[in-house]
């Protein structure tokens, strides 16, 4: 599929209707078929079936990057201890890739758990997603130990200060 050449179309909104916890569960849904690994550890089917409570407030959120009325592109940030929020799926569409979506897209979220009052935000990500781990070191994330379960061998875990 050829690369879209993007305007200044792109919204960044954070679900609240039932609508944008559907295109959610959309987004996350391709981002589990874009793997080479069944997220069945991180008991992933039930985590798409509770997306508005997991992403929404009051200590998360799911952003989602629209292009005209398309969802494109999503991340979502929800907690994991009183101080630290934990970032979960982003992903970009690959037709919507090179743009520097996935940039505007974490700056947009870093800025969201700033707002819900977390001094840190963790993540992690698989050994294969080296661009996606450039984008969290250019940002300012760093390597820490495992902070939760992950059979692949590999896995890298990051946190950032807010």
């Amino acid at each position: 599929m050829e690369k879209l050449a993007l305007q200044r179309n792109i919204v960044f909104k954070i679900a609240c209707t039932n609508q944008d916890f559907t295109d959610g569960q959309t987004l996350f849904q391709q981002y589990a078929n874009s793997l080479d690994v069944d997220l069945c550890f991180q008991d992933f089917p039930n985590e798409l079936k509770t997306i508005d409570k997991q992403y929404n407030k009051p200590g998360g959120a799911l952003v989602i990057a629209f292009h005209d009325t398309s969802a494109v592109g999503c991340v979502g940030i929800r907690k994991y201890d009183n101080d630290t929020a934990e970032l979960k799926r982003m992903f970009v569409q690959p037709e919507y890739r090179g743009h520097h979506l996935g940039q505007q897209l974490l700056e947009f979220t870093l800025s969201v758990a700033r707002e819900l009052n977390y001094k840190k935000i963790r993540l992690d990500t698989l050994p294969t997603m080296k661009q996606a781990q450039q984008l969290y070191r250019s940002f300012g994330f760093y390597e820490i130990s495992p902070y939760r379960f992950n059979p692949v061998n590999g896995t890298v875990f990051m946190e950032k200060e807010l």
